[in-house]
């Protein structure tokens, strides 16, 4: 393969943050054509289509979405170094990089994460969202400052960190209005052969929550499983089954996503962590994540199951 070309590299990475040509090129002051072929050269270069063209529409393949993740470090360490060399004193101290494992929910990494926005002086946050796994390898390489995840590090990861508990919270089950109509009746038996979404195999929750309903003899049918939560989510929005969320965020996504609770439970827990290289955590950023996460989003969540149970 030739030598990697940034032009043809930056001009990739603005059609696929544009979403097509057109845009591209009125962002580049380009003619389309150049820049088709300039994506077109990139592509023959490097061997593999970067983008599933649909009319004008550029979806990104998985080696664009991979070429993708690869152009945007490489082009904000670029616009990093400009700014080490404009400011001095600058550096990138200022900057935090956090991984948020895809099983999060999003409403719980904001939460988690906005108190970094309110120090005195806040770093540039830089967030990337995957697998475990792999966010963990970026993290051993201090590609990452922290990883937010669903479970501690696997046993079986060869990887040096270590796992500090930001807390846990039970859970709450959500439908539409309609469905949860249909499915009307005391909790959890309402739950046995409704529509059920479950997190992907990768999800620490999946099988403590499996195990419990085989526990209480209760039997929904799942009708689909996902990766990300955020689709999860949007599935369940939708209608197309019932879903469980921290209820640490209940009132969020009742609101958000104008559904309906129709019971909680403290049986089945879910918990998130940070996980960083260093035993003890000094990063202001990450020590702002931990104090806020004990005192306001996880211990608030306890004091209402407390308050509900006196």
């Amino acid at each position: 393969m030739a030598a990697l070309n940034y032009k043809h590299l930056h001009y990739f990475r603005i059609v696929a943050k544009a979403g097509g040509i057109a845009r591209a090129s009125e962002r580049l002051h380009l003619t389309p054509q150049t820049i088709s072929g300039q994506v077109s050269l990139f592509e023959d270069i490097l061997g593999y289509k970067l983008f599933t063209r649909i009319g004008r529409r550029f979806d990104l393949t998985d080696a664009g979405r991979m070429v993708l993740s690869y152009a945007d470090e490489i082009f904000t360490l670029g616009e990093e170094l400009e700014g080490v060399l404009r400011d001095p004193t600058g550096g990138r101290s200022a900057q935090f990089r956090v991984g948020v494992a895809d099983a999060v929910p999003k409403s719980v990494a904001y939460r988690l994460l906005e108190p970094v926005l309110r120090l005195p002086e806040p770093p540039r946050m830089v967030c990337r969202e995957g697998k475990l796994v792999g966010l963990l390898a970026d993290l051993a390489v201090q590609r990452l400052d922290i990883v937010i995840a669903d479970s501690p590090v696997p046993a079986a990861v060869s990887i040096k960190g270590f796992s500090h508990l930001l807390g846990e919270c039970g859970l709450t089950f959500f439908a539409t209005a309609k469905l949860a109509r249909k499915y009307k009746g005391p909790f959890p038996d309402c739950l046995d052969g409704s529509p059920l979404l479950v997190p992907g195999e990768d999800a620490a929750l999946r099988p403590r929550l499996i195990q419990w309903f085989e526990k209480i003899g209760i039997r929904p049918r799942i009708v689909g499983e996902f990766d990300d939560s955020a689709l999860l989510t949007a599935f369940g929005r939708v209608g197309i089954g019932i879903f469980a969320a921290p209820s640490a965020i209940a009132g969020e996504i009742a609101r958000q996503h104008e559904v309906v609770a129709i019971g909680a439970t403290e049986a089945v827990t879910e918990q998130f962590y940070a996980i960083s290289v260093e035993r003890r955590l000094t990063h202001p950023a990450v020590v702002a994540i931990s104090t806020v996460a004990r005192q306001e989003l996880f211990d608030r969540a306890a004091r209402r199951r407390r308050g509900k149970n006196k």
